[in-house]
């Protein structure tokens, strides 16, 4: 992820040593766009992920760790975080941070069918395992949440722009209304590519839980679907990858008939979601005055063009 944060070596090793690490070298990690994040090395060769939560506060980084711990026994390929005196979070320059066993593998660029199928199963295992977990987070990013966002990124927006987010929010209020069986739970709401690791066609890890939240598993399975099933810099979905998600899924947790109706709809507000996010990231970097070449800041007009081309496919 981008480092907000920079640390020294030092600063690491005093913070790792009552997990029992003896570090001997740190990576910062450039990828992604909410907390920092630095591999370490410890004197065993091990390798581990410090990771400093910039937007969170000690408790709300902690609710995770028996989610992760949860996935771990159910047979998911999760880092479950380190722990000492009894919890994982603890603090680095005045901010949450945990460490955690670094997985190895590569992200897929592009994916495989089989690498599509993989993801497809672990996030239907993953709703099925979560689904009465007892947690509940500090915050919530669903529809509601994202509809506040919208309303104050609009005003920044072109007219043109403004007319495509008021096209994609009608749809979805008039659809969602006709076709209400649309079952939630826990998602990870950021199953990108970047937070999947793989050998060959073996899914090695799951990464990035900070985004779970309760909302509807279509909306997960949506971002996904969009992501793994697109060869950017194209948007244009690729169907023969798109159905092999779909029955892979379906193996594990058939889908209702009203999220079968409102799929094509949830690609086209996956890619709106995160069209607001990336500007929403954007404003915030610019007003905390976040540069440079350790910040990652993902292009919202990549999201905005595959909604664009999602749309085609939607009608009311």
């Amino acid at each position: 992820m981008s480092v907000y944060t920079p640390l020294t070596l030092k600063e690491v090793q005093d913070f790792a040593a009552p997990y029992g690490l003896e570090v001997v070298d740190l990576i910062p990690i450039q990828g992604g766009i909410q907390n920092t994040n630095y591999f370490l090395v410890a004197q065993d060769g091990t390798h581990y992920v410090l990771t400093v939560f910039e937007d969170m506060d000690e408790q709300a980084a902690g609710e995770l760790v028996p989610v992760l711990e949860h996935l771990g026994e159910a047979g998911l390929a999760v880092a479950v975080p380190l722990s000492y005196a009894g919890k994982a979070i603890h603090s680095i320059k005045q901010k949450p941070a945990q460490i955690a066993p670094r997985l190895i593998g590569e992200h897929p660029m592009p994916a495989s069918i089989a690498q599509v199928e993989a993801i497809a199963v672990a996030q239907a295992k993953m709703h099925v395992a979560l689904k009465d977990f007892p947690l509940k987070r500090a915050f919530v990013r669903d529809h509601a949440y994202w509809l506040a966002v919208s309303q104050e990124i609009k005003p920044s927006l072109s007219e043109a722009d403004k007319v495509l987010l008021s096209k994609l929010l009608g749809l979805y209020e008039a659809l969602t209304a006709i076709y209400p069986d649309r079952p939630k739970g826990f998602i990870h709401s950021d199953l990108f590519r970047d937070n999947t690791l793989f050998e060959g066609d073996q899914l090695q890890g799951i990464l990035d839980f900070y985004e779970l939240n309760q909302d509807e598993w279509l909306f997960d399975i949506a971002i996904t679907l969009n992501d793994f099933c697109t060869e950017y810099p194209q948007v244009s979905l690729n169907e023969d990858k798109a159905m092999a998600f779909l029955k892979a899924y379906d193996r594990i947790r058939p889908l209702t008939e009203d999220e079968k109706a409102c799929l094509e709809l949830y690609l086209a507000m996956a890619a709106g979601r995160f069209w607001m996010m990336r500007l929403q990231v954007a404003q915030k970097n610019a007003l905390q005055g976040r540069s440079g070449d350790a910040i990652l800041q993902k292009n919202p007009l990549e999201m905005r063009n595959m909604l664009i081309e999602r749309l085609k496919f939607v009608t009311a």
